[in-house]
C-alpha cells in the first residue's frame, strides 16, 4: 500500500524536530564524555538500525535518542537519558500520544532505575496544556514547540506547512515534494530557524539535562532496622559499614537494612533488603 502523503509530511516534520534538537544534545553529550546514541548504523546493535531497549519485563521499545555512560560504536554502555521526540497535529491525539510515551520510557526507567536517567520529551504540533503536564508529573522534561512555530519554520523555507484534516491529498504531496526537493543545507535552516525561535525554552531543556546527568552523590544512609541511622560521604564508606555490621550484636531481631543514595540535585534513590549482599549489590550497581 502507497504511503499516504498526510503520513509522510508527518514524518518530515518529526525529521525537522529531530533535527533541531540534535545539535544541542550531541554538545552536552560530548562535554560530557556520553555516547549518544541514534537512528542509524552502529557495530554493538549489529544490523539493527533503530535503537531499541528492553525493560524489565523482556519488552523491546524503540527510542529517539539515549545518552550513555561507557557506550561508544562497538559497546553498550549504561543508560543515563531516554529521550523521546513527537508530532501530533491536533488536540484529539495529544493525550493518547502522551500516554504511549509513558508506556515507552517509565518501563526502562523503572528497570534501570538504579542508573536514574533523564527522561525527555521533545514535541511539536498541538499538544494540551493538561498532556503536557500529564508527562511533567511523570519525571519528563518537556520541550515544546507548538504548531505555530513548526508552520513558521517551513515558511522560513517558502513551504506552507499549514494544513487541516480535510486538506486535500494533492496539497500535501506538493508539500512534500518541495521538501524533499531542499538541499540538505536548507532542510537544516528549517531546524535551525525553529531551535533558534525557543531559545528560552531550549536552554531550560538543556539545563535539566545537564543538571541530571552531572549529579554527584551528597550522602548516602544506611539504617539497619533495629538501630540508629548512620549517614555517610560516600558509596566506598555506606558499603564498609554494611559489611562491617554485625546483626547478631544489635538489640532485638534483625529485619533489613534501609538505605537511600542522595544527589546534590535532589535526587533520592531508596532500597530495602534483608540481606547484607543485596544492600551492597544495590550500592555497587549506582551511578
Amino acid at each position: 500500500m502507497a504511503e499516504s502523503p498526510s503520513h509522510r509530511f508527518g514524518q518530515i516534520i518529526g525529521e525537522v524536530l529531530e533535527r533541531a534538537i540534535r545539535p544541542v544534545l550531541t554538545s552536552v553529550a560530548s562535554d560530557l564524555g556520553l555516547y549518544i546514541d541514534a537512528k542509524g548504523e552502529r557495530r554493538a546493535r549489529g544490523a539493527r538500525r533503530k535503537v531499541t531497549w528492553v525493560d524489565g519485563k523482556g519488552n523491546a521499545h524503540e527510542l529517539d535518542y539515549v545518552f550513555e555512560r561507557g557506550g561508544s560504536e562497538e559497546q553498550v554502555g549504561s543508560p543515563r537519558a531516554f529521550i523521546e521526540i513527537a508530532w501530533r497535529r491536533y488536540t484529539k491525539h495529544s493525550r493518547n500520544k502522551a500516554q504511549e510515551i509513558q508506556g515507552a520510557i517509565l518501563p526502562l526507567a523503572e528497570h534501570y532505575s538504579d542508573c536514574r536517567p533523564f527522561l525527555g520529551v521533545v514535541l511539536g504540533g498541538v499538544f494540551t496544556e493538561g498532556s503536557l503536564n500529564q508527562l511533567r508529573s511523570h519525571g519528563f522534561s518537556v520541550l515544546y514547540f507548538p504548531y505555530e512555530s513548526v508552520v513558521a519554520a517551513f515558511g522560513s523555507a517558502g513551504i506552507d506547512a499549514a494544513f487541516e484534516e480535510d486538506t486535500a491529498d494533492s496539497v500535501l504531496r506538493r508539500k512534500v515534494r518541495q521538501y524533499e526537493k531542499l538541499p540538505a543545507k536548507k532542510r537544516g535552516a528549517i531546524a535551525d530557524f525553529l531551535r533558534k525561535r525557543h531559545p528560552a525554552d531550549v536552554e531550560r531543556f538543556t539545563t535539566l539535562l545537564r543538571v541530571a546527568l552531572t549529579r554527584v552523590i551528597d550522602s548516602v544512609w544506611v539504617l539497619p532496622l533495629h538501630g540508629l541511622r548512620r549517614t555517610l560521604t560516600d558509596l566506598a564508606k555506606a558499603i564498609n559499614f554494611i559489611k562491617s555490621f554485625d546483626e547478631s550484636k544489635a538489640d532485638g531481631a534483625f529485619t533489613r537494612y534501609d538505605v537511600g543514595v542522595r544527589y546534590n540535585n535532589g535526587d533520592e534513590i531508596r532500597g530495602q533488603f534483608q540481606e547484607k549482599a543485596t544492600a551492597i549489590a544495590f550500592l555497587h550497581g549506582i551511578r
